[in-house]
């Protein structure tokens, strides 16, 4: 069963349509409830990273690296938007109100190996019930790479509730880069969980009512 590309620029053109337009640029959010899905059980619980085909226009995601040596330096070329050494991370320790500040301010955390130990002791208690505990890049890596595509990424989790939701786009997009965007998600869900476990989907801007569609074709 394939996904009916189609439909989903539709429903996101309807969505555009429906919505009041208002002085900031609009995010649009998509919305996908599951049905017998018992998030109970911790195997049907996922916490996913999707890189999308078209970033998110003006509202790119902030990635934070934390590394040393050599990487310090191309993180910095590579235009992270914030770079910390291990020093940085040693003048933390015990600081909880810095590092909340941190986890909420970026989005993606990237560490090089020999930093995890420490990032574990000193912000793993914060970082960690925030699915924010950094992916780990050797010190070789191309970190200019590993940042563009955090930055075109989007996070999605199933929590307490069976249902994920994540933006998709922003209203100055083109609808179809944003439907590409669903069909990237709604893919990567689908590895996760069977056609017939889609209950409703929709999607929305902001502050616009929710329109429901059926993203699977029938063919």
């Amino acid at each position: 069963m394939s996904l009916n590309l189609d439909a989903i620029v539709r429903a996101v053109e309807e969505a555009k349509a429906k919505a009041k337009r208002r002085r900031f640029v609009q995010t649009y959010e998509l919305i996908v409830r599951f049905k017998d899905f018992d998030v109970k059980n911790q195997n049907n619980r996922f916490n996913i990273t999707v890189t999308l085909p078209h970033p998110l226009q003006g509202k790119t995601p902030k990635v934070c690296v934390l590394a040393t040596g050599a990487m310090v330096l191309a993180a910095k070329e590579a235009n992270a938007d914030a770079i910390l050494t291990r020093e940085d991370i040693e003048k933390l320790a015990g600081n909880k109100k810095e590092i909340r500040k941190l986890a909420n301010s970026y989005d993606y955390f990237v560490a090089t190996p020999d930093l995890m130990v420490l990032i574990g002791r000193v912000m793993g208690q914060i970082l960690g019930p925030r699915n924010k505990m950094p992916e780990v890049v050797q010190p070789n890596a191309d970190i200019k790479a590993v940042i563009d595509r955090l930055k075109r990424s989007v996070r999605v989790r199933v929590k307490d509730q069976p249902q994920v939701m994540c933006k998709v786009g922003t209203e100055s997009m083109d609808p179809k880069q944003v439907a590409e965007n669903i069909a990237a998600v709604l893919d990567e869900i689908l590895k996760k969980v069977r056609p017939e476990q889609l209950g409703e989907v929709s999607v929305k801007l902001t502050m616009g009512p929710p329109v429901t569609f059926s993203p699977l074709s029938t063919k």
